[in-house]
This record gives C-alpha cells, sequence and structure tokens, in this order.
C-alpha cells in the first residue's frame, strides 16, 4: 500500500466515519499490512505484539463482513484470559457502533451462567470469550456456530501456554469449513506454525514484531546477591520514585508475597495472577489503569491483555524464562514516542538467560550494581488519583457521561481532575483526584443520577 490512510481500503462510509470519530488517524504496521488480506476473506496468520493495534486490525475486518439482518453467530474471538476478552469486547463495540443492532456478547469462566444463556437465546452476531467457557455452551447446545464466517484465535501462543491447545480443536470441531480463520500471536514458537497448518487455508503470512517498530527503552541490568532481592527491588522503587510500574514475577504465591511485603513498606501494590476471582482481577486492573494504584505485580499469564499506553517503567523481580518473553514484557513501556525504562534483577547463577536476551536482540545489555542506586530516605509512593466504587452499571442503563454529569453537576468538582470512568454490568469504577475524593463521595450520595440515588464507596 502506498498510503496509511484507512479511507484507502474497501469499508463503509458508515465504518470509515465511526474509526475517524474515534480518532484513528492513520493505520499501524500490522492494520497496514493485514487488513488488505483479511477485508477479502483470506486466512492470516499474524505476529504482533500487544499494543500495535491487533484488535482494531481483526475487529474492522469482520465487521466489514457483517450481516446484521442476518441473527446468527457470524464470528467468534478466543481469548486467552477474561481481562484480554473484556478489552477486546469493549474495542469491537466502539468501532461496531457504525452498524445499527450490532448484538456482541462476551463468553467467560468466572461469570454466572444464567445471564450468558439468557444472551445467547436471542443469537448474537459476534461472540468473544476463553476457550473453556465458549466450549461450554458449545456442548451445552446454547451457542451455535454452524453459520460462522470468522474465527480470530488473538493471543494464540498464550492460549497454547495455558493448555487450551485441546479445547480450541475441539470449538473449531463446531465450525464449517468455508470460515475464514485469523490466528495472531505476540511469539511464533513451532506450535503455532502447526496449530496454522492444522486450521487455516494457504493463509497470508505478516509479522509486525518489537524488532520492526522498537520501542525506545532503556535497559539496565542489576547483578544482584543470594537474599537481597527483595531489598534491591525497595532501593530502585525508592530511586526512580515512578508514578506507576509493572513488576514481573515467574509465579503466583511470589506476587502475593511482594505485595505484602511492599504494601508494608508503604507503597500502593497489587498482585494480578489467574487465582483471582474475576471481579477481583478487574478491580486490580482498574485502580492499577486508573492511577490510583502504583504497583501492578504480575505473572506473564496474568498481564497478557493488559494494554497501558503510559507506563514509565517496568521491573523484572526474575528473568522470563524465554527471551522472547522479556521482549514482550518490557514492551509494555516505551510507546508512543516515549523513552521507556526497564530494569532486571538477577543473579550470577542467571548468567545463561541474561546471555540468551543478549542473542535474541542481538546486542548487549549494561549492567549495573545495587550499589549505584540513591534511594530517597522515608519515601512514599502515594498515587495520585483514588478510585470510587459505584452500585449501578451497564444494566442499569448507566453511562459514563452520566456519572460525569453528576459529579459535576454542582460546580465543586472540575471535569479534568475527574479520570477514568469503567462501567461493568452492575457497578462502576471512577477514577478522581485523591484531594476530592471524599467530596465526590458525598456528591454521588445525595445527588440523584438518572432520577436514582447511588450508593459509592472509596476501595483505594
Amino acid at each position: 500500500m502506498t498510503s496509511k490512510n484507512f479511507n484507502t481500503l474497501n469499508l463503509s462510509e458508515a465504518l470509515l466515519s465511526n474509526i475517524a470519530s474515534l480518532d484513528y488517524k492513520q493505520m499501524t504496521a500490522i492494520q497496514e499490512k493485514s487488513l488488505p488480506s483479511m477485508l477479502i476473506g483470506k486466512d492470516l496468520l499474524a505476529q504482533a505484539d500487544t499494543g500495535s493495534g491487533k484488535t482494531a486490525a481483526f475487529a474492522i475486518a469482520l465487521l466489514s463482513r457483517l450481516e446484521p439482518t442476518r441473527y446468527n453467530t457470524q464470528a467468534l474471538v478466543l481469548c486467552p484470559t477474561r481481562e484480554l476478552a473484556e478489552q477486546v469486547s469493549n474495542e469491537t463495540r466502539r468501532l461496531a457502533r457504525a452498524i445499527p443492532n450490532t448484538k456482541i456478547t462476551t463468553l467467560c469462566g468466572g461469570k454466572p451462567l444464567q445471564p450468558q444463556l439468557v444472551s445467547l437465546s436471542h443469537h448474537p452476531h459476534i461472540v468473544i470469550g476463553t476457550p473453556g467457557r465458549i466450549l461450554k455452551h458449545l456442548s451445552k447446545g446454547s451457542l451455535k456456530l454452524d453459520m460462522l464466517q470468522t474465527l480470530v484465535l488473538d493471543e494464540a501462543d498464550r492460549m497454547l501456554d495455558m493448555g487450551f491447545y485441546e479445547d480450541i480443536v475441539n470449538i473449531i470441531n463446531f465450525t464449517p469449513r468455508s470460515r475464514q480463520t485469523l490466528l495472531f500471536s505476540a511469539t511464533y514458537p513451532e506450535e503455532i506454525e502447526q496449530i496454522s497448518h492444522s486450521i487455516q487455508q494457504s493463509p497470508v503470512d505478516v509479522r509486525v514484531t518489537s524488532q520492526t517498530n522498537k520501542p525506545n527503552i532503556k535497559q539496565l541490568f542489576y547483578e544482584i546477591n543470594k537474599g537481597e532481592r527483595a531489598k534491591v527491588l525497595s532501593d530502585i522503587l525508592k530511586h526512580y520514585k515512578p508514578e506507576s510500574c509493572i513488576i514481573f514475577c515467574n509465579r503466583k504465591q511470589q506476587c502475593n508475597e511482594l505485595a505484602e511485603d511492599l504494601w508494608q513498606q508503604g507503597f500502593h501494590a497489587q498482585a494480578l495472577h489467574g487465582d483471582l476471582e474475576q471481579k477481583d482481577r478487574d478491580r486490580v486492573f482498574v485502580q492499577f489503569a486508573n492511577k490510583s494504584s502504583s504497583i501492578l505485580i504480575a505473572t506473564d499469564v496474568a498481564a497478557r491483555g493488559l494494554d497501558i499506553k503510559e507506563l514509565p517503567l517496568v521491573i523484572n523481580y526474575e528473568l522470563a524464562h524465554d527471551p522472547e518473553i522479556h521482549i514482550h514484557r518490557i514492551g509494555r513501556t516505551g510507546r508512543a514516542g516515549k523513552e521507556g525504562l526497564a530494569l532486571s534483577l538477577f543473579m550470577a547463577s542467571e548468567a545463561k538467560k541474561v546471555n540468551a536476551i543478549e542473542e535474541y536482540q542481538d546486542g548487549a545489555v549494561k549492567v549495573a550494581r545495587p550499589s549505584s542506586l540513591s534511594p530517597a530516605k522515608n519515601f512514599k509512593l502515594t498515587p495520585p488519583m483514588r478510585t470510587l466504587l459505584i452500585n449501578a452499571g451497564r444494566k442499569n442503563k448507566i453511562r459514563p457521561g452520566d456519572i460525569l454529569g453528576g459529579l459535576t453537576s454542582t460546580g465543586q468538582i472540575p471535569g479534568k481532575q475527574i479520570g477514568k470512568i469503567n462501567i461493568y454490568d452492575t457497578i462502576a469504577y471512577v477514577a478522581i483526584e485523591r484531594p476530592l475524593a471524599k467530596q465526590a463521595i458525598k456528591i454521588l450520595n445525595e445527588e440523584k443520577i438518572k432520577g436514582r440515588r447511588l450508593k459509592a464507596r472509596l476501595i483505594s
């Protein structure tokens, strides 16, 4: 293609207009390379990192083929985690605003089955979900895929890592052979090529990696001795004083222990891993994304699908077992033209892992001693925002504009001091600048929104 503008694609005027209204000015590399093939119905095997614009790419492609007057499931998107499925659903809904009466349903484990059964009784056009719950509905007969046009496997490498191969194969057995299959993966292990051969027809191969769009990331490795990992981490936080950062651990238990240790030191840290219930995972992610929690401690699996646009620092408390995973971890910083910082802790016994990273990225890493750090004394990392929980959500017809209007109606709180508003089925989260949090609670509990008084409380 000679231009990166969306209007060079064969899309409806309504869809193009909506894309423009969402501030998509130009196509990203993955969109430019994949959309022409997807729009004419070809299968696709694509390697693309989180944050590359891949969700919009396949969402635009499946929406372009959608027939809203046909009330059957025409597209299915499989995701490895509930967080990613929710993000994909939200992005697809935004893009689908140009197509009247489009029904999109999210099906994930960890949520009650009955509301999902009710939603499926009126066949959705697009279904987005995790393999286990999708297969459960297929087995019950509540989900029908016999008219499916497009199947998307998002972050397929992570689904394979999590043991979903058999579930994926079983799901595919419910779909027509004539479908279009789009496979997206951040890494490209041999298993990806194998599954592509078994489920795709002559796929177009597209690879857009961090090596193609190299982010502006400064890397530094701190060599530590046995038993000083936690202390060096504390010194790093007190030296760099990040407004927010993600710390990667390899085990769930270590995430919990580290979060508790940092809390005791005065850091607002929370753990994110697969053992958390869905409502707790949502709460942890919302607080981190809206800047009312400073530190997110996560495993690689739990962090998949987290798309934080402005993240100044990533810390590898432990090195990843695979250099490709290391690159994927640190790729969460240094986005949108900003400089990012990635710090990694390692012991001499882990030199092989460091060498593997150097070989993979084709360049030596810079190693520093912990003694070079100058930790600030009595430093506390206080988030700039606080989060309010409201006892009403999407099912109560509550929208972000309603909450914003309620908070600003008295003139006491300017709109610019209100942060992200996240709406879920029965609850909503609102970020507000820390000094105004109690005042906001009072307003929400006293003023009516959509003719009713809502209950609100602070959770951070």
